[in-house]
């Protein structure tokens, strides 16, 4: 069929070529054969298919009309004939049967009967006969006909850019998710203040929040200017923990300081020192990072005098390198102007005694050292401090370098405090669920006092004494 459609078409292809374009299956619970064809070209997919259906009509089998033209017109009269002697046999049956009812005598009852059965038994054999002479009975017709033409398919079959697009956007899915596994099993790094007590075996004293880069150093000063936000409550609570954990001994001295730099500890060290300071103690944040000083940029405060000034001129005293801040009983010592043997200064017998001065200065002296991993100058100043708070950046630190911070800590013989989990990723949502029903009741206030003053405050009639 393949062959003779294509020869009908004009198609010159061999057959098996035009196969792999076919395909033709039986519908389940029907009689109905369905043809298929996928090209190229829609409109030669459809003549292919219609022809090829023509062809299955063509070749299926077909009565064999092998009886001549005579005998079928003898049969044709025989049977004509037979169904003329079976019609004219029913009348007179029906005469015979009205006849029987009118006859009274025996004999002439019994002579119908005898004539009726006589006809029937000729009936009878008229329509066996009329039977066996019927071609209808033996003829094989075929009954195979087009239900349905094949239509050219508007959209194409091949490819479907739905599923394409599906199955594209189910495997990119898979894979992005299978990639995210992977890249989470690879990250070491700190993320979530759950994972610190597990990781260095130190509580979380606070977890700070992301917040925008500022436009100006200043700006990081959230406990200063940001009254209720949960970025100053964070320091806030460091605060608190800082003070229920830490010795309350006069000239206490705190270290605050990271594993690497660019985690935060600069502007912690600033922020709690403000958050000390408000609770009415007096304190001094001291800058010793000698190498990149930053404290000064913060406040707004110049270098020019600080902690290098005081180790390179033994002769200056202690308060002349001490700037007020504009924050009450909080001062500050710079790092000073950087030297290139500005590490080597913390080392001297010098800086022993500048250290011992600055006991008798404050309550509680916070100092600002470098990353432990980046410079030895924690081991100078361990000696100043008994306490310290490792500063850990979520998502960046990775675990063994905390772990090795926290190994050099206790080298030093500093009890760390705990850890303050820097950059994460959203404040706990206490905070927000506190802030937004602080600032419903103080809106609902003041909208109640806004009515309360348009009622008090409302004209009245009053009559004038004549």
């Amino acid at each position: 069929m393949l062959e003779a459609s294509a020869k009908t078409l004009g198609i010159e292809v061999p057959w098996s070529d035009l196969a792999n374009q076919v395909n033709a299956v039986a519908l389940q619970q029907t009689q109905l054969i369905q043809i298929s064809v996928q090209s190229a070209n829609q409109l030669a997919a459809a003549a292919l298919a219609n022809e090829l259906a023509h062809q299955l009509i063509l070749q299926s089998p077909t009565p064999a009309e092998r009886d001549s033209l005579e005998r079928q017109e003898f049969i044709n009269r025989q049977l004509a004939d037979l169904q003329s002697k079976i019609n004219e046999a029913e009348s007179e049956v029906k005469g015979l049967e009205n006849r029987l009812v009118l006859e009274s005598s025996a004999r002439g009852v019994q002579d119908v009967q005898n004539q009726i059965a006589g006809l029937q038994q000729k009936i009878a054999s008229w329509r066996s006969t009329y039977a066996q002479l019927d071609p209808s009975k033996n003829m094989r017709t075929n009954n195979l006909s087009i239900v349905e033409p094949a239509v050219v398919s508007p959209t194409p079959v091949s490819p479907s850019v739905p599923l394409n697009v599906a199955t594209a956007a189910a495997v990119g899915l898979m894979l992005a998710l299978a990639a995210a596994l992977f890249l989470e099993y690879l990250d070491d790094t700190i993320r979530s203040a759950d994972a610190v007590p597990r990781i260095l075996n130190l509580p979380v004293l606070a977890s700070v929040g992301r917040f925008r880069e500022p436009a100006r150093p200043g700006d990081r000063l959230v406990v200063l200017d940001d009254v209720q936000t949960p970025i100053a409550e964070a320091y806030r609570v460091l605060r608190t923990n800082v003070q229920c954990t830490a010795p309350d001994e006069p000239g206490a001295g705190l270290l605050v300081t990271s594993a690497a730099p660019g985690e935060g500890k600069t502007t912690t060290a600033c922020n709690l020192a403000i958050a000390i300071a408000q609770t009415g103690k007096q304190v001094l944040l001291c800058d010793a990072d000698l190498r990149r000083p930053s404290v000064h940029e913060l406040f707004g405060l110049s270098n020019e005098v600080g902690l290098g000034t005081l180790l390179l001129d033994p002769s200056l005293p202690v308060a002349a390198a001490l700037v007020q801040t504009a924050v009450p009983g909080l001062r500050v010592l710079p790092a000073g102007p950087c030297t290139g043997n500005s590490g080597d200064l913390l080392g001297t017998q010098l800086m022993q005694r500048r250290l011992e001065d600055l006991r008798h200065v404050a309550d509680i002296t916070i100092v600002d050292t470098p990353a432990l991993l980046a410079a030895p100058d924690a081991s100078v100043l361990s000696t100043f401090c008994n306490e310290a708070v490792l500063v850990v950046r979520a998502g960046r630190t990775r675990t063994g370098v905390a772990r090795g911070a926290k190994a050099t800590l206790d080298q030093l013989g500093l009890h760390t405090l705990g850890v303050v989990l820097n950059q994460t990723k959203a404040a706990p949502a206490a905070y927000h669920r506190y802030y937004r029903a602080g600032a419903r009741t103080s809106s609902s206030r003041r909208g109640a006092s806004s009515i309360w003053e348009r009622v008090l405050r409302r004209p009245r009639n009053t009559a004038a004494p004549v």
